[in-house]
């Protein structure tokens, strides 16, 4: 589970945690807190939780909770990032369940040690596998660099799963330099399946190739997740330093202004409330941007109608709550500021982006009342894009 979800688990300790994670799920009144417990456990920083981590690692998959808490275990050893767990992940890099395989291989990835020869070569056999294994795998070649696999990684390049090939060629830019190879991920950016844009996102910001940053910034994808991807090209070292040539891109992708997207037009629903009340709580992030790019092209009476509507509705669900602040951050709506003050305190992961709304709404609208938490961010916070953007906007605020 990833960090953003850790306020599910706030209530569960480090000592119930271990005394659960490998207890016999038939002694347990709710066999759930099993990997519930892996999930806490990733969470914690002590030896003796890092040891149950890695045992429950090595949990028998006989047992569907015993199966599901390896599986979590697998991923939390990779939040822990410490080498000593890599033995029980490249163990599990030969067993039969593809999840805790493709876990095993997203942790060796963020543990990020140098492998030695035996362990390359344990995990360029694990590209045997099913389409999302194979494509978790190559990704862990590019990231960590390692080179010697181009022979068996090159071939899906051509690969008829968009998936598989986007990562492939994504190593072949990174580790081999073959930036060209990157061309056919440019107009899956804008592919009717979303699963497919985001790929290409992800690919295009593993592959390092800083040219492709104004394809990134204009793709109809998560901003979150095209963010990532491209402080990845900007600032690898996570410095929170940008170039001053890439300033303005990445602006133009953190302000994420939905009339600024590549938006097929099947995506944008009609200037209808109803409507773009059901865009915005559609589950690909395209039809959403579709429908906050008409709630922007609305009358002024009529849109001031619907974000009072559907803040009373909807406030609490982080994805409307992320483009209602935008939308008043980007048209500056005065008369509505208090949905940016509101959002910008707002401190569950969750809301993050909407944070980042925020605070260039503070600039568009002048709220130098805000400014002392926008220091406070800027200084202490976690995400490098709200670091970055609080910085930005307090230079141009005062």
């Amino acid at each position: 589970m990833p960090e953003r979800f850790d306020n599910l688990i706030e209530g569960l300790t480090e000592e119930r945690a271990i005394s659960v994670i490998l207890a016999d799920p038939d002694s347990l009144e709710r066999p759930v807190d099993k990997y519930m417990a892996a999930t806490r456990l990733g969470a914690s920083d002590s030896e003796q939780s890092l040891n149950t981590l890695i045992e429950a690692a090595q949990l028998s998959p006989d047992n569907l909770f015993d199966r599901i808490t390896r599986r979590k275990a697998l991923d939390a050893l990779g939040r822990r990032r410490h080498p000593k767990a890599l033995p029980v992940l490249f163990a599990a890099l030969s067993c039969s369940d593809e999840s805790a395989v493709i876990n095993a291989v997203d942790s060796i990835t963020k543990i990020s040690s140098e492998l030695d020869t035996e362990q390359k070569k344990q995990l360029l056999q694990a590209l045997g596998g099913e389409d999302i294994q194979k494509r978790a795998v190559i990704q862990a070649h590019t990231r960590l660099g390692i080179e010697g696999a181009d022979h068996a990684i090159k071939p899906f390049d051509e690969d008829p799963n968009p998936l598989v090939a986007g990562a492939a060629r994504a190593y072949g830019a990174k580790v081999h330099g073959r930036t060209a190879a990157l061309d056919p991920l440019v107009p899956q950016l804008v592919d009717p399946i979303a699963g497919r844009r985001r790929s290409a996102v992800i690919d295009l910001g593993d592959a390092g190739d800083v040219s492709r940053l104004e394809s990134l910034v204009t793709a109809p994808v998560s901003m979150s997740l095209r963010a990532r991807s491209a402080f990845q090209l900007v600032d690898p070292g996570k410095t929170c330093d940008v170039p001053e040539e890439y300033e303005a891109l990445i602006t133009q992708l953190l302000q994420d202004n939905p009339q600024n997207l590549k938006l097929r037009t099947e995506w944008v629903c009609d200037v209808n409330a109803d409507e773009i009340e059901n865009n915005l709580q559609h589950r690909d992030e395209a039809r959403q941007y579709g429908g906050a790019a008409s709630l922007m092209s609305m009358g002024e009476e009529e849109k001031l109608a619907l974000i009072d509507r559907i803040k009373d509705k909807l406030w609490s669900d982080y994805v409307t709550h992320y483009y209602l602040t935008a939308v008043v951050s980007l048209q500056k709506i005065d008369t509505r500021s208090e949905l940016v003050r509101l959002a910008l305190a707002e401190t569950i992961p969750q809301y993050t982006k909407s944070r980042i709304a925020a605070a260039w709404g503070c600039l568009a609208m002048g709220l130098n009342d805000q400014a002392e938490l926008l220091e406070q961010l800027a200084i202490q916070a976690q995400w490098i894009p709200l670091k970055w953007t609080c910085m930005q906007v307090l230079q141009k605020l005062k």
